[in-house]
C-alpha cells in the first residue's frame, strides 16, 4: 500500500508532522480499493504456471527464452 503523500518543502513537511502528533489533524491514508479475490489470484504467478507445466515443456521454454537473448547479442 503507498505511503500518502507529504509535501516536499522541509518546513511544511515538518508542520504537518507536528500537526499529526498534536493530534490537530488526522493522518490521512490512502483507499484500497483492490478486489481480495483478485489479489489472490494475482500472487501465484510463474509458481502455478511452472507447476502446471511438464518438463519437458519447461525445458522447451527455456531453450528458446536462452537462444532468444544469446541472438540480441550478435
Amino acid at each position: 500500500m503507498p505511503k500518502p503523500k507529504r509535501p516536499r518543502d522541509v518546513n511544511q513537511r515538518a508542520k504537518s508532522i507536528v500537526a499529526i502528533a498534536t493530534g490537530e489533524t488526522e493522518d490521512v491514508t490512502p483507499k484500497d480499493d483492490k478486489d481480495p479475490a483478485a489479489v489472490a489470484l494475482g500472487r501465484k504467478g510463474g509458481a502455478a504456471r511452472a507447476k502446471s507445466l511438464s518438463a519437458a515443456k519447461r525445458k522447451a521454454i527455456a531453450k528458446k527464452a536462452a537462444s532468444k537473448r544469446w541472438a540480441k547479442r550478435k
